[in-house]
C-alpha cells in the first residue's frame, strides 16, 4: 500500500507501507494492505509505518487518516518525525 504523511509544514513521508498503526482519537487503528476504505479522526501520539525491515515514527496530533484503494493519507494538524 501506498502512504503519505502529511502537515501544515510539509509532507512527512511518502512511500510504500507493509502496515501502519496509528492513534485514533478513540484507540489504536491498525492498517494492512488492501484494508476497506476507512476514514477516522486522529488524537495525539505515535504514528508508525513499517516496510520490511525498516520502520518510520512519527507524532502526530489532530486531523484525520483514510484509506481509500490501498493508498492511505494522514493529515495531522503537527506532525513531527522521531528519533
Amino acid at each position: 500500500m501506498h502512504v503519505t504523511v502529511i502537515a501544515p509544514e510539509s509532507a512527512v513521508f511518502e512511500g510504500a507501507a507493509d502496515s501502519l498503526i496509528a492513534p485514533a482519537f478513540d484507540g489504536e487503528v491498525g492498517i494492512l494492505p488492501r484494508h476497506a476504505p476507512f476514514m477516522t479522526l486522529l488524537g495525539d501520539g505515535l504514528l508508525t509505518v513499517r516496510h520490511g525491515e525498516t520502520s518510520h515514527a512519527f507524532y502526530v496530533r489532530g486531523g484525520f487518516l483514510q484509506v481509500v484503494r490501498d493508498n492511505v493519507r494522514v493529515v495531522a494538524e503537527h506532525a513531527r518525525a522521531e528519533e
